[in-house]
């Protein structure tokens, strides 16, 4: 058995092994690179370089961004444990953004090349990464709806249920949470100031829908910050 086995990782049913055969996750943990823990602040990889692996993070997390011609940075998303990165180079061979960790972190590199090959060996593997695309493009899709047009309330209760779906999907509670990311990371991906974070998060707090401590996040009334994304998401979908 590898040292590092997919059998046994609890994220095994999010990442690429699910659905697949006790022997087919054995092979595909055969082909698992074990890199070092990251450090925060660390690249994983940067924006146009050339993609010969995808990352599906073990623990910790990441943040997404871009640099545009005129040196200013995008945060595009953020990925927690048992998500892939590294999708966006599958159409040209490079990166087409960087990738940096935002605490300590590891992942589990696959390299593509040993990758494509076992493709042709399973075919469940094929079906899972396909799956693991369609999610990545559904989930853009709901961001841009759920975040375009949206008052800076409903732009930050979005993105707080957005973090307590996929801490709950993790099996961690989806209701207290740690914020991996800064807050000018948060500004940046959710096109508002830093100020306006603050003030957004004091409001919600006051409202009762959160507690602050520091970043630390604790959701007390989830079905009231639900209540402020729904019509929004049910307005987009009209329009859609």
């Amino acid at each position: 058995m590898p040292k590092n086995s997919c059998s046994d990782c609890r994220l095994a049913d999010l990442c690429l092994p699910y659905g697949l055969q006790i022997n087919e996750i054995e092979q595909l943990a055969s082909i698992i690179k074990n890199k070092r823990p990251l450090q925060t602040d660390e690249l994983l990889y940067a924006q146009n370089d050339q993609c010969q692996s995808l990352y599906a993070v073990k623990s910790g997390s990441f943040r997404s961004f871009i640099i545009n011609a005129e040196g200013i940075e995008q945060t595009l998303g953020f990925y927690l444990p048992g998500e892939l990165m590294g999708l966006d180079a599958l159409l040209h061979g490079r990166f087409s953004c960087s990738s940096v960790a935002l605490e300590t972190a590891s992942v589990c590199e696959l390299p593509l090349s040993r990758l494509n090959d076992l493709y042709a060996q399973i075919p469940g593997l094929q079906h899972q990464m396909m799956r693991i695309l369609s999610k990545e493009i559904a989930s853009d899709r709901e961001q841009i709806l759920l975040l375009g047009h949206r008052t800076a309330k409903e732009r930050m209760a979005t993105f707080l249920l957005m973090l307590s779906i996929r801490y709950g999907a993790l099996g961690y509670s989806n209701t207290d949470f740690n914020l991996s990311m800064r807050r000018q990371d948060i500004a940046n991906f959710l096109g508002l100031s830093n100020e306006t974070i603050s003030r957004q998060l004091t409001e919600l707090s006051k409202a009762g829908v959160i507690i602050v401590k520091q970043r630390v996040i604790q959701i007390i009334d989830l079905n009231l910050l639900k209540s402020i994304v729904e019509p929004c998401y049910r307005e987009a979908l009209a329009v859609n």
